[in-house]
């Protein structure tokens, strides 16, 4: 695990993140011979051992190791980082997490994340093609802002030309299913083009990728969720342009622009399976009602930086984000959607929409303080406007009313270097001014539901009618969010810090919104729209000398209000507000080997959550274990991986330990997880013309049900969400630089 990379300041951007890699980097990568860092992702050119902070970084050659074998940046920072849950390989992200609540997810520094109505599409908002390393911050923090609870995703994409000229890359891939089967088969093709001359540099680049049809252990098509959107099945297009000027020897402008749209082609229907006999969801043929999910993402950042500015670092962002979510029509007659005014109970189809647009910029500098050299001091402002609605396209109704979301945020860090760098003190503040406005609004025809119970068989899950009138409002809060810490590194390459931060965010609004079934609702004091202010303390220490490279780290987090996924019975999810708390322990080693190239690693992740089960009358007691919706089961990673001249080889093991889920609300728990072991490889050999690659995931071919799967929706009648996980897939490419 070689943590000595250098991560530039990323002039694009205010959130870059360098640090702990998890995998091998290439012999030939010069940022690992390199013992500086710089994490500008805590808003800081400071080098990470003066941060007391848990911060990994997946390089460029390892991400596009785990893209060949998974195929997407979520799939690949899940397989790297143990405390973050297995995927669902879908492309809702629902109930993914990182030490237990949900990260914030970047792009240079812009969120994706919409957690007033959380779309749960994120982590499809780019190709990967275009990120030249994945920053990973842990726990909750407040240093960029909402939603970074669990912690902070960012993707960077590619920099600019650093050569005069021209210069590119290019790649072809192919992808099949362990019985080749025609309807299995996929590819994809990608090119960026980079132009430099003098102080002016461009970048343009196109990804087209088609995904088949998945097939589990079994040689079974994997079932589809066709409401919350697949990646299989579909068809993605991603654009990306990069434009920069170089204003003088230490300012820089750029402008970056992204566009990603990923269509289902509808090419089948689901077939039910059966949990009791272990019989997952599966597929045939077929044509789904209305329009395939899908998902369009486009954003334009303009930044400019300054690396001596008054002799301290600027930076500077504004930055425009649009994006649309469609979810699909799974069945014809949703009981959530009828409504006896426009057509006969069960007989009206609808599908929705989210439709979220953000406005934003940020703004920080940061320097040595004139005399007192050991004290270094940043200052900066974050100002965000986000709206977002959820609406149903087919009969043009308004499911969640359009939500203003507006964040003004001064805030202010500070690294004290005492003894020669022994032991470093850091802090914080930031004071997040929040106001959200929602017009009045009516409900949907149908908000009481009827849930199946052992005297309730027959209609189960359908709803009764009676939507109302709710009172809109423009509540306001504020707080001042802290942290702080103390490293003390008494040798080089050794350390250890303590540490507490905050983070913030604000409750899946839309599902608490369009959920309100009460007349007389004012959302000016309704309680369930406060803001989450969650935790984070860990202590960690770090061994970083000569072959080894290890780390541990012992977190705790907690929050008075809040957000737990309740599965209704017709599987759409509503919000509860109750007290979380949440431990873990994460471990890491990684050793070169004798042999020339040959490093070996492992990787541990524990973690606990409970929650406040009396929502009726909490009493701050929590008495019930998080489930799979809301936590991610214990891991141990383990992986060996070769990398000298032209042969590079890995192979990875993922151990996704059984977990039982007790408490008060789990008497007679329904969704015990049994756990599952899956392997992949990759092997690329570099030629004269290119390098030829050829990577498997779930190389032995493992059935298994996922573990979104296997403990949510335990009672789900139908069973129309009980999937199986990707069978062995094969992927050969090819790619070439010039």
């Amino acid at each position: 695990m070689n943590r000595k990379w250098i991560v530039a300041a990323l002039l694009s951007s205010a959130l870059s993140a360098p640090a702990f890699a998890q995998d091998a980097a290439p012999a030939d990568d010069s940022a690992a011979r390199d013992d500086s860092i710089v994490v500008t992702a805590a808003r800081t050119i400071l080098p990470p051992n003066a941060l007391p902070l848990t911060i990994d970084l997946i390089g460029k050659d390892a991400l596009d190791q785990q893209l060949a074998i998974s195929g997407s940046v979520t799939d690949a920072v899940s397989n790297l980082t143990p405390s973050f849950s297995p995927t669902r390989q879908k492309l809702s992200g629902s109930g993914e997490s990182l030490r237990g609540r949900s990260p914030l997810y970047a792009i240079n520094g812009i969120p994706q994340s919409t957690p007033m109505r959380d779309g749960s599409r994120d982590g499809f908002t780019i190709d990967g093609f275009f990120v030249d390393r994945v920053e990973l911050i842990y726990g909750s923090n407040a240093l960029q802002g909402i939603g970074g609870t669990g912690g902070i995703v960012n993707q960077v994409t590619v920099g600019a030309p650093k050569e005069e000229g021209l210069g590119g890359r290019f790649l072809l891939q192919g992808t099949a299913d362990d019985g080749f089967s025609g309807d299995g088969l996929g590819g994809k093709v990608a090119g960026l083009v980079q132009y430099k001359a003098g102080r002016f540099d461009a970048t343009f680049g196109a990804a087209w990728e088609k995904r088949g049809a998945f097939y589990d252990g079994e040689g079974r098509r994997v079932g589809l969720n066709l409401t919350q959107g697949e990646t299989q099945d579909s068809r993605t297009l991603s654009l990306f342009a990069r434009l920069g000027y170089e204003v003088s020897p230490t300012a820089r402008l750029d402008l970056i622009a992204s566009r990603y749209e990923l269509k289902g082609d509808g090419d089948y229907v689901a077939v039910a399976g059966n949990r009791a006999l272990g019989i997952p969801t599966s597929a045939v043929r077929g044509d789904p009602p209305g329009e395939p999910a899908q998902n369009r993402t486009e954003s334009v950042a303009l930044s400019l930086t300054d690396t001596d500015l008054g002799g301290g670092n600027f930076v500077s962002q504004i930055f425009f984000n649009r994006s649309r979510d469609t979810f699909g029509g799974e069945i014809l007659t949703q009981a959530t959607f009828q409504d006896p005014a426009l057509a006969p109970q069960g007989t009206l189809f609808d599908q929705s929409q989210n439709r979220s647009r953000k406005l934003g910029a940020k703004f920080s500098y940061e320097r040595a303080v004139p005399g007192f050299e050991a004290l270094t001091v940043t200052l900066g402002f974050d100002a965000l406007v986000d709206k977002t609605e959820q609406a149903l396209i087919a009969t043009g109704r308004v499911w969640v009313p359009p939500s203003d979301f507006r964040s003004l945020a001064p805030f202010g860090q500070a690294n004290l270097k005492l003894f020669d760098g022994l032991v470093r003190l850091a802090g914080g503040v930031r004071w997040e001014n929040v106001k959200i406005k929602i017009d009045d609004y009516h409900t949907l025809a149908s908000t009481t539901y009827v849930a199946c119970t052992a005297t309730v068989t027959t209609n189960c899950g359908l709803s009764t009618y009676g939507g109302v009138d709710v009172g809109g409002g423009k509540p306001k809060f504020d707080d001042l969010l802290i942290n702080g810490g103390i490293i003390v590194e008494p040798w080089q390459g050794i350390r250890a810090y303590a540490s507490y931060a905050e983070g913030f965010t604000v409750p899946d609004i839309g599902r608490i919104t369009r959920a309100v079934k009460t007349a007389g609702i004012d959302i000016d004091n309704y309680l369930d729209i406060s803001p989450i202010v969650s935790n984070n303390r860990e202590i960690g220490v770090e061994l970083k000398r000569g072959p080894l490279d290890a780390s541990a780290t012992y977190f705790w987090s907690s929050s008075d209000k809040g957000q737990l996924l309740i599965a209704r019975p017709d599987r759409i999810f509503d919000v509860q507000r109750q007290r979380v708390e949440i431990q873990g322990l994460e471990i890491n080693l990684r050793v070169a080997l004798p042999v020339d190239g040959l490093k070996v690693g492992v990787g541990y992740a524990h973690l606990k959550g409970r929650y406040d089960s009396d929502s009726a009358n909490p009493d701050g007691i929590v008495d019930t274990d998080l489930d799979g919706s809301n936590i991610s089961p214990d891991r141990l990673n383990l992986n060996a991986s070769y990398n000298k001249g032209p042969v590079s080889a890995l192979v990875q093991t993922q151990f996704f330990l059984k977990r039982d889920f007790h408490g008060k609300a789990n008497p007679k728990p329904l969704n015990d997880f049994g756990g599952y072991v899956i392997t992949d490889a990759s092997l690329r050999y570099q030629t004269g013309f290119g390098g030829l690659s050829l990577s498997v995931q779930n190389l032995f071919d493992k059935f298994y049900i996922d573990y979104s799967s296997d403990t949510r929706e335990a009672t789900d009648a139908p069973v129309a969400a009980y999937f199986a996980g990707r069978g062995r897939t094969f992927t050969l490419g090819w790619d070439y630089r010039f």
